[in-house]
């Protein structure tokens, strides 16, 4: 599907667009539906309204599109079956409340092609193995004609094989390179991060952040991000900011010397599973120091455009005896990297790719009219 094809009518269901507070899906949905409706389609957002999300709207009238908030199933049944029915692609997303009856819904009225979008696919797949079926169900994936997956490499063929998929793709996070750039800020920390507080990310991160704080009393640090419990101990070198909305991210990137990632447990156990982080960061120039996952070498090359920690005294390493020429360098060719594979525009384009695979390989017996326009005039 080329950019001079005839536009798309998608519908997205997801976690959330108009605040970023306490998730990762935000930033993602917002860098792909503005891609999207860049390159020609008709998107509309439906998210369910939320109290904690309601008190934290960092983007309540998006620019981009169509957004609309829906209160219940009900409701989201009563006002959006039509936009169902006359899309050409359906998506439901992770973590969308109710979302094995949303997927219900959507699959039984779809006049389109539907895709199950799993920003979250290791912690999906543990969740399915302790029968936890939260938002998506064994039954329900072989349903979804594609499944988009933040996880690639031998997920997407488990995908397949064992739960049934008839098609699993990557679509991993991206980053939007007219909101992450490198600027001119004052250097105010050797290393800094930016990660929501969760039970298995907090050893690395004392591992990997604050016990070289402690070693290092002469180190900035700095860590953003909300729900860490009262019982931390922060070394007294180490910035706390309780929640650092998307505007102020490229900022903070920018305040960093170098700046750490951190990867969920179920992540690591699957491999190919990159955090929108590395990406955001990447596009600032700012030297990553990472912790070592299967696949983390087909985004980045080792020690040339990122860096690997396994211990405190790696980190240490990294920070104190890297020349500025050296810090510099890994900066750069990681927003080279970035900026030729990973923007939200590549990620536009991969999804179109998805679609008119789709359409070439699975004809579907109840495209809406627009769709089937489409695939006549890409085919």
């Amino acid at each position: 599907m080329s950019e001079q094809s005839p536009p798309l009518k998608i519908v997205i269901l997801g976690l959330s667009l108009t605040s970023s507070w306490g998730n990762g899906h935000a930033t993602t949905y917002r860098g792909l539906m503005r891609a999207l409706c860049a390159r020609g389609h008709d998107v509309l957002f439906l998210e369910r309204d939320v109290p904690w999300y309601a008190a934290n709207r960092d983007l309540p009238q998006p620019p981009y599109g169509r957004t609309a908030l829906y209160e219940e199933l009900a409701e989201l049944k009563d006002c959006f079956t039509a936009e169902i029915q006359e899309a050409d692609l359906v998506i439901v997303g992770s973590y969308v409340p109710e979302g094995v009856a949303v997927g219900n819904w959507v699959i039984q009225e779809a006049g389109g092609a539907t895709a199950f979008y799993d920003i979250d696919t290791p912690v999906t797949l543990a969740k399915l193995e302790r029968g936890d079926t939260e938002y998506i169900s064994p039954e329900l994936i072989p349903h979804y004609h594609l499944y988009l997956s933040f996880s690639g490499g031998p997920t997407l063929e488990r995908l397949e094989q064992q739960y049934g998929s008839p098609m699993a793709r990557p679509l991993y996070c991206a980053v939007d390179p007219d909101a992450y750039y490198p600027e001119s800020q004052e250097v105010r920390w050797d290393l800094g991060y930016l990660g929501t507080y969760s039970d298995d990310r907090q050893p690395p991160l004392e591992r990997l952040m604050l016990e070289p704080a402690r070693q290092w009393s002469a180190g900035r640090f700095s860590v953003a991000g909300p729900q860490y419990p009262d019982s931390i101990s922060w070394p007294s070198n180490v910035t706390r900011i309780e929640h650092l909305p998307p505007a102020q991210h490229r900022r903070f990137y920018n305040s960093q010397r170098f700046t750490l990632n951190i990867t969920r447990a179920d992540m690591i156990r699957a491999g190919f599973s990159p955090s929108v982080r590395l990406f955001e960061a990447a596009a600032c120039g700012v030297p990553i120091i990472s912790d070592y996952w299967e696949g983390l070498d087909s985004f980045f090359q080792f020690d040339q455009e990122i860096l690997i920690a396994r211990s405190a005294g790696d980190t240490l390493q990294y920070l104190q005896n890297l020349s500025e020429e050296q810090r510099q360098s890994i900066g750069q060719r990681a927003r080279e990297r970035v900026l030729a594979q990973h923007t939200a525009a590549h990620r536009a384009g991969e999804l179109e790719g998805y679609v008119k695979d789709l359409f070439a390989r699975q004809p579907l017996q109840h495209l809406s009219v627009t769709a089937s326009a489409s695939v006549s005039a890409v085919s």
